[in-house]
């Protein structure tokens, strides 16, 4: 190679073919992977299994953990020569914040993403920030900031072709439509999104838009579309899903079942308890079986058995410490609902303490204002009037009233 030819590589105005970088490797006495990478054999196996550490962790439900993985990765002066792999790192740790509760951070870390590495970002990852950045903004009631997210990409005036990313970016625009409360347009968006579900042909792009129907179907007074929808969903994803997301739906589908159809408690118990001694004997996540003993206690509490409730309740309050604080303040609330049942007000009441504590550090969402009426609604049994009191007039400013 002449001197000339070397410096053509070495401004960027070459690109070297696979024989000639073997052969600069060779002659500079380097591995192949450090002269393109700046990182060498060893130091790339070690990035990549701590990616796959902390992609597992966030899997699990271990969502501090995941978070302190991927900011320990970003941490590492070898992803400066890595773009890509700084990316998924980047993106990891966003969806890692977002899993933890922080929005404020996660919006800030997503939009990051969205403006930095914009032009490097493969099509795929563009769809799936924005489908992170719909659903944070909604979850913190932005829910215009929501839907122009959303509708920058599916509303405009040549709408691109659907895919299984779009159909998961347009169940998200159909859950802010929803609780913004424009539920006719949710309902029209969502017969359009089964119909572009369709068209894509995948059994994930079918089950995304027939559960966010079904949802929609439960906002809007209709339990039994809710239930039809629910029941085809789980029927493609339990032949086409993976094991651990056909259980995760498994759970979901009762829960749907159980706000559609309580008269069908029962059937609900059968289905959980018989699912929750499958989870016992695999290696699943400690969320989905948190997940899988709320629903059984929602449904005993159904059933008039509180101290079932209560049994199935104290196993989810042993993992919900280090979950997402949503999760957290469902579970204390559930307890609260079973101890009040129980007559047990002084424990009824520590739960209620640990709800309001919780409740307190929430952003002003549709969800926030109905835990905080589930919040007064409990103290109301218990005879807690002024506590009581308090947690109605917060669900009433959640909502703006």
């Amino acid at each position: 190679m002449s001197d000339s030819y070397v410096s053509l590589i070495e401004s960027g105005k070459r690109t070297p073919t696979p024989a000639v970088l073997e052969l600069l490797a060779e002659k500079l006495d380097c591995s192949l992977t450090y002269l393109v990478n700046g990182v060498t054999a060893e130091q790339m196996e070690e990035i990549e299994i701590g990616l796959r550490y902390a992609q597992l962790a966030l899997d699990n439900g271990e969502v501090a953990e995941a978070r302190a993985r991927y900011a320990e990765l970003l941490d590492d002066s070898g992803l400066v020569g890595l773009p890509q792999v700084r990316q998924d790192a980047e993106y990891g740790l966003a969806m890692a914040t977002e899993a933890c509760g922080d929005l404020d951070e996660a919006i800030t870390l997503f939009n990051g993403l969205r403006q930095h590495a914009s032009a490097a970002m493969a099509p795929e990852r563009h769809v799936s920030v924005a489908v992170a950045l719909t659903r944070c903004y909604r979850e913190r009631s932005e829910l215009s900031r929501a839907v122009q997210i959303a509708e920058d990409i599916l509303g405009g005036a040549v709408r691109p072709v659907w895919s299984e990313g779009l159909i998961e970016l347009g169940t998200a625009l159909l859950a802010a439509y929803a609780q913004r409360g424009d539920l006719l347009r949710a309902h029209q968006f969502g017969v359009e999104l089964l119909a572009a579900a369709e068209l894509v042909g995948t059994p994930r792009a079918a089950v995304l838009a027939l559960w966010a129907e079904a949802i929609v179907a439960v906002e809007t007074g209709r339990p039994d579309d809710a239930v039809a929808l629910a029941d085809r969903a789980l029927a493609i994803y339990s032949e086409n899903g993976e094991p651990r997301g056909v259980a995760k739906l498994r759970v979901d589908h009762t829960q749907i079942r159980l706000i559609a159809r309580p008269a069908e408690a029962a059937i609900c118990r059968d289905m959980l308890t018989r699912l929750e001694g499958e989870l016992q004997e695999s290696s699943t996540s400690a969320m989905l079986k948190m997940r899988c003993a709320h629903q059984l206690t929602r449904a005993e509490l159904l059933l008039d058995h509180p101290e079932r409730a209560r049994e199935h309740i104290q196993s989810v309050l042993t993992m919900v410490e280090d979950m997402p604080k949503d999760l957290q303040t469902e579970a204390h609330l559930l307890a609260g609902e079973a101890m009040a049942v129980l007559d047990r007000s002084e424990e009824a009441s520590r739960e209620l303490t640990a709800v309001t504590e919780l409740l307190d550090q929430a952003p002003p969402t549709r969800q926030t204002a109905h835990m905080w009426l589930s919040a007064a609604q409990v103290l109301e049994r218990i005879d807690e009037p002024a506590r009581s009191v308090d947690a109605y007039q917060r669900a009433l400013a959640c909502v703006g009233l």
